[in-house]
């Protein structure tokens, strides 16, 4: 769009289609999906952006006022574990399920012979999360149950894989991951919940309780337990899948979404042996019921091999936290686009308040910011995506590619992805609500949710210290560096328009700094290493996104367009470098200058950034 987005014609950012708006989305996905990909899928998104902007999102804003509630006793004092749901949550669920926002990437949709990439489902993550994060979370997990099951079950549970893969909401069910226990937390190898095998049952039963179970009555719960004489730590954790329903009383088939409609609760002879004790009082994500599981000898399946549950664990833990670093860009952008539409309607001192510069400049770098979030994060989709080809097709016999590369990479971008993304979305939603003023601190506003929701996303999946430990071990184990450094030093070497020569040669400067710290690290002592691991962290994503940008950039620009130019120039110029004086004296006025382009999409002739930009007099 040559002349960009003119804001001011609406009034918030709601009732418009969220994937017209999102030109860092398509441009992403065109990068990364194969061309047939793309064609098939840009329809698809597009509808979904419309219905999230125009449906979902209304409901989403009386879900956080009337969520789930719930009912764990019948009238006559039996255990029924009841979650009670709004009208509107159950639309939003039918909406989002029967789109393929999970079955898509599982199994071939109508128009293609074989699945979308598990990108897809993570690019519709993020536009339902321009709506409703909480809502996002058992979409998540439903993606993160079908997957373990897709990789470790022998067939036992297909009926199970059926459900959470399926696009028809009547034969639904919603996958959740039980991990927290009060006494580990983090430290999942402290995990106490037991498991024994029952042989007149011919089913295992588990006893102990969880803590923090976000969508808690999911059928498809998957959930760690220490067997019978299993070591102690991660290493003698097995995984179990834990139904809501006692599966020896409701038939062969899962308890599906059709079966809660059409039934109600359960009866008191249906239930499983657990109680739901209660549901959290929560800040934000009022949509995912969230509360405390008590097993009581509860009927599970064993999935996989018995005391391999927390390996297989962490395959779920790769997609829920790029799923989590989507969420997180999903809030960025949706935050984005409610402040440029309020700067560009709000009038303060006779003029819109995007018209000041200090604020010009706010919005440009929220969206630089924006640019870079989903450069990285949907390049770590990438690589999950291609490993996951990768081994379906060797599962199914035909010749997979070598994918420990992409593999050791992945390991290395999938936990500073969730950790810098999260960090990203809570400061954006914050700034996001003082561009609004008073309106923005109140519930009426959207931006109050917003920064509620974004909250949570540098605490689920891991924090910001568990992930840049994860990185450590990404780094001593994997080798993760070398692929590292490999996609770097690529990407340099395709620039070579002149108007990213001063940001490319920065970045080489820090890519090579940034090997120099590495080796470092890798002879200190270990105490050290830890001491400087969140710092390592963020500093691989700067270099790395750095990289990227400017990789985009040029290929931007060899189309025509500079816009990417001007965000590789800015991202590079606030992340990689430190100016004197903190920059007051350089004159610098490229965020009034690039205000059009970068803010409101505007295009920009290649020939004007061989230039430097010309100052105001």
């Amino acid at each position: 769009m040559s002349d960009g987005i003119d804001h001011g014609q609406f009034e918030e950012g709601r009732h418009v289609n969220y994937w017209e708006f999102d030109h860092a989305l398509e441009r992403e996905l065109r990068r990364i999906y194969t061309d047939s990909e793309f064609e098939w899928a840009e329809s698809r998104l597009s509808e979904f952006g419309d219905i999230v902007g125009h449906t979902i999102a209304d409901n989403a804003d009386y879900i956080d006022d009337h969520g789930p509630e719930l009912e764990p006793y019948d009238k006559h004092g039996e255990v029924q574990n009841h979650v009670r749901y709004p009208a509107e949550q159950i639309e939003n669920e039918r909406l989002a399920y029967e789109m393929g926002i999970v079955a898509d990437s599982f199994t071939a949709p109508s128009g293609r012979e074989e699945p979308m990439p598990l990108s897809h489902n993570l690019a519709m993550q993020y536009l339902l999360c321009y709506a409703d994060p909480g809502f996002d979370c058992p979409v998540a997990m439903t993606a993160g149950a079908a997957l373990v099951l897709e990789k470790f079950d022998d067939g036992d549970l297909a009926g199970y894989y059926e459900g959470l893969t399926s696009r028809t909401y009547e034969d639904l069910i919603e996958g959740a991951m039980f991990l927290t226990e009060k006494q580990g937390g983090s430290d999942v190898g402290a995990n106490e919940t037991r498991a024994e095998w029952d042989p007149e049952a011919e089913c295992w039963r588990l006893t102990g309780e969880k803590w923090f179970c976000s969508n808690i009555d999911a059928e498809g719960t998957l959930a760690l337990a220490r067997t019978e004489n299993a070591p102690e730590g991660t290493q003698g954790l097995s995984m179990f899948l834990v139904p809501h329903a006692d599966p020896d009383e409701i038939g062969d088939s899962p308890y599906t979404k059709g079966d809660r409609l059409e039934n109600g609760p359960l009866a008191p002879d249906e239930v499983n042996d657990q109680l739901y004790r209660r549901l959290k009082d929560k800040l934000g994500t009022i949509a995912v019921p969230t509360g405390e599981v008590e097993f009581t000898g509860a009927k599970a399946s064993l999935v996989g091999e018995e005391e391999n549950g927390f390996k297989q664990m962490t395959e779920m833990l790769n997609i829920e936290r790029l799923s989590n670093a989507a969420a997180s860009c999903g809030i960025i952008g949706r935050a984005l686009l409610e402040s440029k539409i309020y700067a560009a309607n709000r009038e303060a001192f006779g003029e819109t308040i995007d018209q000041y510069p200090l604020l010009r400049a706010d919005l440009v770098d929220m969206a630089v910011d924006h640019e870079a979030a989903m450069a990285y994060t949907f390049e770590a989709a990438r690589l999950l995506s291609e490993r996951e080809r990768a081994e379906r097709g060797a599962d199914s016999g035909e010749s997979g590619t070598d994918t420990e590369d992409t593999y050791r990479l992945m390991r290395l971008l999938v936990p500073i992805a969730k950790a810098r993304t999260a960090r990203m979305a809570v400061e954006t939603a914050s700034y996001a609500m003082e561009v609004h003023g008073g309106n923005g601190y109140v519930n009426d506003f959207v931006t109050n949710r917003l920064l509620r929701d974004a909250q949570v996303l540098p605490i689920w999946e891991g924090t910001e210290n568990i992930l840049s430990l994860d990185v450590l071990r990404a780094l001593e184990r994997e080798d993760a560096h070398e692929p590292l450094f490999e996609g770097i030093e690529n990407r340099l070497e395709t620039v070579s328009h002149s108007a990213l020569a001063d940001a490319a040669e920065t970045v080489e400067a820090e890519y090579h700094d940034l090997a120099g710290a590495l080796a470092m690290l890798a002879g200190a002592d270990g105490e050290y290493a830890q001491l400087s691991a969140k710092r390592l962290a963020h500093y691989v994503f700067d270099v790395f996104t750095g990289a990227l940008l400017l990789e985009e950039a040029q290929t931007e620009l060899e189309g025509g367009n500079g816009r990417m130019a001007l965000v590789a120039q800015r991202f590079v110029a606030n992340e990689l470098e430190t100016p004197d004086a903190r920059g007051i004296s350089s004159g610098d006025r490229f965020a009034l200058e690039a205000f059009e382009p970068i803010v409101r999409g505007a295009s920009v002739d290649p020939e004007t950034l061989s230039e430097p930009m010309a100052a105001d007099d």
